[in-house]
């Protein structure tokens, strides 16, 4: 299983867990598990055609699924997501 970590913003949706498990083979299968578990997070993670929402960054060891396979990005057991929503300020 995969560990994804989880921002403060989404985890009144995961039981306020800062860490949660899932399974797939790649990026796209380990959320859809987080997803079934969390239905709370489909909105949050996912725009209406399936894509990553434009806010969401998903870091697969430190590495930005987005330059490497997008959501095709495979998955090893012991690998580590992180979710990090965009953040947006100014003036």
């Amino acid at each position: 299983m995969a560990t994804i970590k989880i921002p403060p913003v989404l985890r009144n949706s995961v039981g306020g867990e800062k860490e949660v498990t899932a399974v797939g083979a790649n990026v796209g299968e380990v959320l859809a598990d987080l997803v079934a578990t969390h239905p709370a997070t489909k909105t949050q993670l996912f725009s209406d055609d399936g894509e990553l929402n434009r806010y969401v960054n998903v870091y697969l060891n430190d590495e930005d699924v987005r330059v490497l396979s997008g959501l095709d990005t495979e998955v090893g057991e012991s690998d580590t997501l992180v979710i990090l929503p965009a953040m947006a300020g100014g003036r």
